[in-house]
């Protein structure tokens, strides 16, 4: 049987709880470079890419081959700027957590396929290993309701206990372009007046209510 969570109702303009592991629940992240190359990927998937100008850079007699090389994978990759909104996320040893929105039916699978595909092969030859790296099918859940996504960060951002996440984003100590916190900030400042988010982090930490947005063995 397919496990829970692993078949996702699919909509357009859908937020999920989307998380994934290691095979056997071993360690995706064995150094900070393995972190640093995944947060690299994210960074090319989410931010817009500049077609034209990456095309121009081809034609220019000063870029080395090398680097004409390099411009030609970046243009044959996939691009989900205007397709994935990542609104947090979190990179644990032996997996990650993301809460993100599609803009259309099936942008979230093939993000996650693309992301997940491509870090396998680096990971592969970086340890010489072969085989599958995750668990199986990514797993994630629809979150239907504003009134959860502000409570589900916290809960992804407890869970790193500073590893690398988008904390900082929410807290206003850095501005990564590819992490859009400012939905999740509005509801704060509607639901919780006058309460910054650290002291939001604060609160008591009973997920319980959340339940149903939470992932098997979070």
């Amino acid at each position: 049987m397919p496990g829970k969570y692993t078949i996702k109702p699919d909509i357009d303009n859908g937020i999920y709880h989307v998380f994934n592991r290691g095979v056997e629940k071993r360690p995706i992240f064995l150094d900070s470079m393995d972190e640093g190359v995944f947060l690299s990927y994210l960074q090319t998937y989410l931010l817009p890419k500049d077609e034209k100008q990456l095309r121009q850079f081809l034609t220019d007699p000063s870029v080395s081959s090398k680097q004409k090389d390099r411009i030609l994978r970046e243009l044959q990759l996939n691009n989900f700027a205007k397709k994935i909104t990542l609104l947090a996320y979190c990179l644990m040893p032996n997996h990650f957590h993301f809460l993100l929105e599609q803009k259309q039916a099936g942008f979230m699978e093939e993000f996650i396929r693309s992301l997940s595909v491509r870090y396998v092969m680096y990971f592969n030859k970086k340890y010489r290993r072969l085989g599958g790296l995750f668990q199986g099918v990514y797993r994630g859940v629809l979150v239907e309701r504003d009134d959860y996504f502000l409570h589900l960060t916290r809960y992804i951002h407890q869970q790193a206990r500073g590893r690398p996440s988008s904390y900082g984003d929410y807290l206003g100590l850095t501005k990564t372009a590819w992490v859009h916190p400012e939905r999740i900030l509005e509801l704060l400042r509607t639901a919780y007046p006058g309460t910054s988010y650290a002291q939001f982090m604060g609160e008591p930490k009973d997920f319980s209510f959340i339940q149903p947005f939470l992932l098997d063995d979070d």
